[in-house]
């Protein structure tokens, strides 16, 4: 099958090609460039986006949910759902609640939807937890592990997940995560390590950056802050994320800024550059009543204690808020929210318009709202 589609402006790493066409044959990307300079092969379907962007598709490295559906509940709904706002990569994030049958109960469901065809941009899992610290997120009482770092515990989860985890969250500070995330890595490969939940110092962070720990799980959300002497700050997981070049930060824009203040997003652009900021959505199901002071906020949820329970946001639209908070442009908003991811999974195959790069395009407007889908060289929207 081959598709052409014709009169975009191509979203590529740094700048735009405008006037430009793109070719895809078996579901690939097979040569693009000015209108005038492309040749169009007999018999390919054409799509004529008159003038509209058409950038790689997005990657969605942290979300529980879609369409209403935690993923782990209805995958295939969730999935889809999430297709239609030009995400074709989701990392289905489980949580740190999930005790050991729910984690592999989760991932067995997934998998069955994925072998079924249902689920063709889900590439891998997000495993968020089980070994976080419960002072930043889940209370004691829905924290189904033991206090320990037992291998007697974690073993069976590690081996179920081996080749399909992705991202594992942790909090370094925990008594006996290094001999964890050793195990993790012998048995899941080129697994990223992420900082989350936690209130680690430095130095703690430092330690497990040899083993690959890359990313900051939703940066400046449910980190702590220490202090060692009265009235001054000491470093934590925050400035630590900052200062290591290498670290990813994984930030969910909301409409109001509330997640991360939109100085804070300027601040975290202007420190850690282009390359290195990641757009989430971590989306979630949560129905709790709209607490006082947050009037008009639509895209966050609430638990019925009144705390923040995620999001009910969808990349595409972190991407316009990202762009409204910050001035970036349509570019950078694709780098961070699908070049970036693609980079930090190493798979290169995704995220890019590029020869021979796998064909999941989003064809949108210059604030990303989406009007086609392209999924593997298939129209899907």
């Amino acid at each position: 099958m081959r598709m052409v589609v014709v009169n975009a402006t191509l979203v590529m790493e740094d700048h735009y090609i405008p006037n430009a066409a793109l070719s895809i044959a078996n579901g690939r990307i097979e040569d693009f460039g000015p209108m005038e300079s492309l040749a169009i092969p007999p018999q390919a379907d054409i799509l004529d986006v008159r003038g509209g962007l058409v950038g790689p598709g997005l990657i969605d490295i942290h979300t529980h949910a879609g369409g209403g559906y935690f993923f782990d509940q209805n995958p295939a709904v969730a999935a889809r759902a999430l297709l239609e706002h030009g995400v074709t990569g989701v990392l289905p994030a489980l949580y740190m609640t999930f005790g050991l049958r729910e984690y592999i109960e989760a991932v067995d469901r997934i998998d069955a939807a994925r072998a079924a065809g249902e689920c063709g941009n889900i590439l891998g899992y997000y495993m968020e937890g089980p070994y976080l610290n419960p002072a930043y997120g889940a209370s004691k009482e829905d924290y189904a592990w033991s206090d320990e770092i037992l291998p007697e515990e974690y073993g069976e989860l590690v081996r179920r997940v081996r080749g399909s985890a992705k991202v594992w969250a942790l909090a370094p500070e925990r008594e006996g995560i290094e001999t964890f995330v050793q195990d993790v890595r012998r048995e899941c490969g080129g697994v990223v390590f992420s900082v989350a939940h936690s209130a680690a110092t430095p130095q703690q962070i430092a330690a497990l950056l040899p083993y690959g720990l890359k990313l900051a799980t939703h940066h400046t959300n449910a980190t702590g802050t220490l202090q060692k002497y009265p009235e001054c700050r000491t470093p934590c997981v925050d400035e630590a994320v900052q200062y290591y070049p290498d670290i990813y930060a994984e930030l969910i824009a909301d409409a109001h800024g509330i997640h991360v203040d939109p100085f804070m997003l300027r601040l975290v652009r202007k420190i850690k550059g282009e390359n290195r900021i990641i757009l989430i959505s971590d989306a979630f199901v949560c129905d709790g009543p709209v607490p006082p002071g947050y009037d008009g906020v639509t895209d966050i949820n609430f638990d019925f204690s009144g705390e923040i329970a995620g999001t009910r946001l969808t990349l595409d639209a972190v991407c316009r808020n990202m762009m409204k908070h910050t001035g970036c442009s349509a570019v950078d908003a694709f780098r961070y929210a699908s070049t970036n991811p693609a980079n930090l999974l190493n798979m290169p195959h995704l995220g890019r318009i590029a020869r021979g790069a796998q064909a999941d395009l989003v064809v949108c407007d210059e604030w990303i709202n989406v009007q086609h889908v392209i999924q593997k060289g298939v129209l899907v929207r």
